[in-house]
């Protein structure tokens, strides 16, 4: 069946086709041949799309208004929305960045947003839009009362949303946010709000209840048990085990609460007793206490789609977007259980663990299957405005079948099974979300503003104008520009262990620069080798950077979720038979959402023109940067991109770029230089840690506990910091109180792990990235022991601090000319999971808490800034410039510095410490005023 060839091969025999096909495209594909034709019919559906709205819009009363130059209406009203985030659930701190991402893209051009917050014991407040910029709710808890207008009640809040919004936006994730709970509020004080009413969420939360409903409406579910209280029927549950064919003591389930977020509390069971065990352990931690136990779906490829409906008033016209088709990779880490699940960790944080495909690399048959199907449950669900829906498409070996009663209902297809409905899609700069709509011709503004559009056309009396410009197409990897327009050429990725860190910090860069008219960016991937494991850095000498490759991005590829996909994305792109199937679905969902948006008068038309992505070799990409005048943002984190050797080929060209220059940053990247470099600093009150630098070779080969005690006799303590003298910040960085934990650590580099498990040291301890490659030397330094900080919303006293050894840990970013850099207030840093931060609390948002700047219950004013004079010393003796961060302890009292190192590309992710940090300057620097002064210091170089 010629529908079925999807270009990258797909047998269900031997599994999906890998993305290791795509790596072998020949290299007359990869010469983009065919990217004229296949530019212009792109951009030539758009185009036809958006003139036929044109031509319409001509033929009705003109609604145009002037716009001041604040950027509001004159003659209308502006739309007034209420953002709600928070909650009570554990993605409360997904919330947040999904509610920083809408207000982001919402606010201006009609719309006036105010924010407001539920905590996790649902008290109510009304916040600053700073606060959304926190990295997780725990920054700011604990002094609502003091900086936020809090309400006495559920309905106090109500009472003052219906004179103060016109419209709610609800973004919590979980429980009360698509419960029905803020949903039954609302409706019993009569306020308009987005998404699908109360008695509609109840039934759809609960995935109980709902796979009771799919039954109801003839769709297949997973089969399933429901655990109720503690108390549960060995005799009963066993037997359902029996019913489907599940083996007593290792059949495989899945058990879940019925009413938590989609990856809360997911685990693997293997037979009665565990699952009974798993499930009772989830009731006893009060996620919930109805827990859902279901056959493990084997031999099945999961998928998630967005459904949008473009309908107006009561009539619901759903359209399902391209679906995304989410692979799990399995590394050999021996823990069934980590390998089976997609959760929490592998939603929200890029990784390798997991790889998206957008759109599934299913037959074509099967893809318009899923759509139509998840068209019709969302009709029959009674869902409104946009919803998420998750699934699996069935292999014929799979384990997985409709019960007779199931096939005799009229289903359309006997291998699609829907198992998540999603009534609050997370919204994420790069969620699914994003990333499909953005397939589809739709900017993230665009988007959000359709669905704002849908949820007011239910209320005659909330119809408004979409004043933005949509005509004017984005995602354009061309150069040309018209006008006093600034290139900007945003590079991330490459080959470190921070390389999705780096994507998300040049996503977050781009999304923000490009919101000024007078910016010209374009998004960059330093591309990583195809093969990751290599032994080889390809950052180290000339003639690897001459093979190293750049792509221009055009604006879906860049929401991908690694750089390996974005890569992968840039291959397939412009591979002819994964093209043309693409090319062909995107028709088909363009075609179905016009035909429901085209009598809209609000719908603008398609912003996104997604061209194909253009490569280039590094050393090509600095002389087209050269050429066209562009600055270059710097968003790589280690490599090139911080140790000097890429600052040092753009100087060579001429080429503006952001951050330190080449000694700068040569002299930071090396932990053991820098403290070389400022060690005369004592005298003012700046110090640095006592440092014991091995060769990893000859760690590997020598006796570990000879190791271990030479280094108590030379640092003389008992527990010592190890890290790479050359790596990210966040990199290989363990604590040892043992010479079993050398062991493990030395072991874990000998057989290249890509991470250390959680609690694998004999000290408690988070996950531990470790390096891409082994490093070539290692450093031991004495374990800086500081007062633990605690953050807890349950406590009357909610910060609570002892304070018995006086020193804390900080991270400040410095910005501004050399010579003359001032400190931003510092953050205090408050480890979750251990004793060393890990990745996810230095960057995934959600995670890891930030006190910013220091209570002054835990350090005076005049410490903090005889701290931060410390700060812009060690910044001055650096000749740092541009903006930086610096990790240090913090002497209390004295304000002595301890340095930890020193970070000349930073993290800019959107909850990165810094944007607090620039919150909490005078006047505050939201992010896209602090990246365009970045960027305004890139051409001030001294």
């Amino acid at each position: 069946m010629a529908s079925m060839a999807i270009g990258v091969s797909l047998s269900m025999s031997n599994g999906i086709g890998r993305r290791d096909d795509v790596a072998r495209l020949s290299a007359k594909a990869l010469k983009l041949n065919q990217k004229k034709n296949s530019q212009s019919e792109s951009r030539n559906m758009i185009l036809g799309m958006n003139r036929r709205l044109a031509s319409r819009a001509k033929r009705t009363v003109s609604k145009s208004v002037l716009v001041d130059g604040e950027g509001e209406e004159k003659g209308q009203t502006n739309l007034r929305v209420g953002l709600i985030c928070g909650g009570p659930s554990a993605e409360r701190g997904i919330s947040l960045n999904s509610a920083r991402s809408v207000l982001d893209h919402i606010q201006g051009n009609g719309i006036s947003v105010s924010c407001y917050y539920i905590d996790a014991h649902l008290k109510s407040f009304a916040i600053s839009s700073a606060q959304l910029y926190s990295n997780t709710p725990a920054d700011f808890d604990f002094k609502l009362e003091s900086l936020a207008q809090g309400f006495s009640s559920l309905s106090d809040l109500a009472e003052h949303l219906v004179s103060a919004v016109d419209i709610v936006f609800p973004v919590i994730h979980g429980r009360f946010g698509e419960d029905g709970g803020i949903q039954e509020l609302l409706e019993s004080h009569n306020i308009p709000f987005v998404g699908t009413g109360s008695s509609e969420c109840r039934r759809a939360f609960d995935k109980y209840e709902s796979s009771l409903e799919l039954k109801e409406h003839g769709f297949m579910s997973v089969p399933n048990y429901l655990v109720q209280g503690i108390g549960v029927d060995e005799s009963e549950i066993a037997q359902w085990f029996t019913d489907n064919r599940l083996d007593l003591d290792v059949g495989k389930v899945v058990v879940k609460p019925a009413r938590a977020g989609s990856s809360i509390g997911v685990k693997v069971a293997f037979g009665v007793n565990d699952s009974i065990k798993k499930a009772v352990e989830l009731i006893l931690e009060g996620i919930d206490d109805r827990i859902v136990v279901e056959v493990f779906i084997e031999n099945g490829h999961e998928f998630t789609a967005i459904v949008l409906d473009v309908g107006s008033g009561s009539d619901s016209r759903p359209v399902v977007l391209l679906p995304s088709e989410v692979q799990l990779q399995f590394h050999g880490s021996g823990d069934p259980e980590e390998d089976a699940i997609f959760d929490y960790r592998r939603k929200y944080l890029p990784t390798q663990q997991v790889t998206y495909h957008t759109p599934p690399r299913f037959p074509i048959h099967v893809i318009k299957s899923i759509r139509e199907e998840a068209s019709l449950l969302f009709q029959k669900l009674g869902l409104r405005d946009f919803a998420r829906i998750d699934g699996w498409y069935l292999a014929p070996t799979s384990n997985i079948s409709p019960a007779p009663n199931e096939t005799s209902r009229g289903r359309m297809s006997a291998d699609i099974i829907f198992t998540d409905i999603n009534l609050i899609s997370g919204m994420e700069q790069n969620s699914f979300l994003f990333q499909q709509a953005s397939k589809v011709g739709f900017s993230h503004s665009n988007i959000l503003r359709t669905i704002l559009h849908r949820a007011s056309s239910r209320l005659p009396h909330l119809t408004w104008h979409n004043y933005e410009s949509n005509h004017l197409l984005r995602g354009s990897t061309t150069l040309e520009t018209s006008g006093d327009v600034q290139k900007v050429f945003v590079m991330f990725g490459g080959d470190t262990s921070e390389r999705q860190v780096s994507v998300m910090s040049g996503t977050n860069v781009w999304m923000n620069l490009q919101r000024f008219a007078d910016l010209k960016v374009t998004p960059c991937l330093l591309s990583p080798s195809l093969s990751n494991s290599s032994s080889e850095f390809p950052d180290k000498t000339e003639s690897d950077l001459d093979n190293r490759e750049v792509w221009l991005l055009p604006y879906s590829v860049v929401l991908r979720h690694t750089a390996e996909e974005i890569l992968a994305e840039c291959l397939e792109a412009i591979e002819p038979d994964r093209a043309r199937f693409t090319s062909r679905l995107q028709k088909q969902v363009m075609e179905d959402l016009m035909d429901g948006l085209k009598n809209q008068s609000w719908f603008g038309g398609f912003d996104i023109i997604d061209e194909l992505p253009i490569k280039y070799s590094l050393r090509e990409w600095i002389k087209l940067a050269s050429e066209a005048q562009a600055t270059v943002f710097i968003a790589v984190h280690g490599g090139i991109g911080e140790d000097g050797t890429l600052q040092a080929l753009l100087e060579d060209e001429g080429v503006a770029y952001t951050g330190p220059g080449v000694r700068a940053s040569r002299t930071c990247m090396d932990k053991i230089i820098t403290s070389q470099a400022i060690s005369h600093l004592s005298e003012f009150g700046v110090h640095t840690i006592s440092k014991d630098v091995k060769r990893t070779e000859d760690i590997m080969h020598e006796t570990i506990s000879n190791i271990w005690d030479e280094l108590i006799t030379k640092l003389r303590c008992l527990t010592f910091c190890v890290k790479p003298a050359r790596d990210g910040c966040s990199t290989g960085v363990a604590r040892l109180c043992s010479s079993e934990d050398l062991t493990v650590y030395v072991q874990a580099l000998k057989d290249c792990l890509p991470r250390i498990p959680p609690n694998t040291l004999s000290k408690t301890h988070g996950m531990i990235e470790m390096p891409n490659t082994t490093p070539e030397y290692l450093i031991f330094e004495p374990f800086v022991e500081t007062d633990e900080i605690v953050v807890s919303s349950k406590a009357k006293q909610k910060l609570s601090w002892k304070g018995t050894r006086r020193w804390v840990e900080i991270t400040v970013g410095v910005i501004g000319k050399r010579g003359s850099m001032r400190s931003l207030n510092p953050s205090l840093t408050v480890k979750e999971s251990g004793d060393i931060l890990s990745l996810e609390e230095k960057f995934q948002g959600g995670t890891g808490i930030n006190l910013t700047p220091p209570p002054p219950t835990i350090m005076s004013k005049d410490a903090l800034e005889r701290c931060k004079q410390g700060i812009e010393l060690i910044a001055e003796t650096l000749g740092l410039e541009g903006f930086s961060r610096i990790d240090a302890f913090v002497h209390v009292e004295t304000g002595e510095v301890l340095v930890i190192e020193v970070n000349t590309v930073p993290g800019m992710t959107p909850s990165t410490v810094l944007i607090q940090q620039a919150l909490a300057e005078q006047p505050p620097m939201y992010p896209p005023q602090f990246f365009r002064k970045l960027l305004h210091l890139a051409t001030q170089r001294v």
